[in-house]
């Protein structure tokens, strides 16, 4: 009659006692009963039935809480160094007494629609312009959680020639169809001598803003998680070392990388609102910046940045 008012129900003599799933259904079914005990000649039966009812909400909430303690935080991050970076975290916060479960994926998509979906807590693989971009697309409202983070750097890769200068005419190079990842290599491209964009854009840029092409290269855009397997297609491709080195690419064969420290090139971690002070998130947060992380990055991840670290 009234929904999930009451999950489980106990007849003891006439009276039942109700145990109630969550706050909001113990209230509204507590309205019903005052309404009740109002309205009816038998009120002082009615009002201890009342108390009994708030005595078992009271004790189903409890054990809600406790459950809720007891429940693992989940965290969704990018297959390779991201995922081997929140997993070190992880095992820190064990020792802790917080149980972190990680869950990788290689479809940034899907990392940010289980967040918004609520099958995980909150997700560590993107900077805030990439978050920004899926917000409008997906209609999410994910936010960033705090400063930390780490960055991935960006290099342009071939299979083909191994050097810059044994470019031609023509060629071909694919960047990622992701606007800030997008820029940077444009912004790489330029810096090699290959093109020249429209000054005093910074990351805005785009391949609209290409104002000299002499080798006529043809960009061609990309999913970024498809520009280092293209390598066998184009004979130049911006790829991310979060791609890179799963793929078993080697950063150090960068015919040219970027290592610009910004602040909109930091990946952090992502929530829903109202999961965005979960003290649960809170207490890993704490854990992953610290100077254990920071020195894992810097020795097992050399290829990245930390960023954002209290020391």
């Amino acid at each position: 009659m009234y929904g999930k008012i009451s999950d489980v129900m106990q007849r003891r003599g006439s009276t039942r006692i109700a145990i109630f799933s969550d706050v909001s259904t113990a209230l509204n079914s507590l309205r019903i009963i005052l309404s009740l005990a109002t309205s009816t000649r038998n009120g002082l039966k009615t009002m201890n039935i009342l108390l009994r009812l708030a005595q078992a909400a009271g004790l189903s909430l409890a054990l809600t809480v406790a459950a809720f303690a007891d429940e693992p935080l989940k965290i969704a991050t990018s297959a390779g160094p991201v995922g081997q970076l929140a997993s070190f975290a992880a095992k820190l916060a064990k020792e802790k007494g917080q149980d972190v479960k990680i869950v990788e994926l290689s479809d940034w998509v899907a990392l940010n629609e289980v967040v918004n979906s609520g099958d995980v807590d909150a997700n560590l693989f993107q900077h805030g312009t990439y978050l920004a971009l899926q917000n409008k697309q997906r209609g999410f409202n994910l936010v960033q959680i705090d400063k930390v983070g780490v960055i991935a750097p960006v290099g342009l890769f071939s299979k083909k020639v191994k050097k810059l200068e044994e470019i031609k005419s023509g060629d071909s190079v694919a960047i990622p169809n992701e606007p800030l990842n997008g820029a940077r290599g444009l912004i790489l491209l330029e810096r090699a001598g290959l093109i020249k964009l429209t000054p005093g854009k910074g990351f805005s840029i785009s391949k609209l803003d290409i104002i000299e092409n002499p080798k006529n290269l043809k960009i061609v855009e990309l999913d970024p998680a498809q520009t280092y397997r293209s390598l066998d297609d184009v004979t130049l491709a911006l790829v991310n070392i979060t791609y890179l080195i799963p793929a078993g690419g080697d950063p150090k064969s960068a015919l040219i990388i970027d290592r610009t420290v910004d602040d909109g090139l930091v990946l952090r971690f992502a929530a829903r609102q109202d999961k965005k002070d979960d003290p649960r998130l809170r207490a890993f947060i704490q854990v992953f910046n610290s100077p254990q992380v920071k020195q894992f990055i810097e020795e097992k991840i050399p290829a990245f940045i930390p960023a954002g670290f209290n020391s």
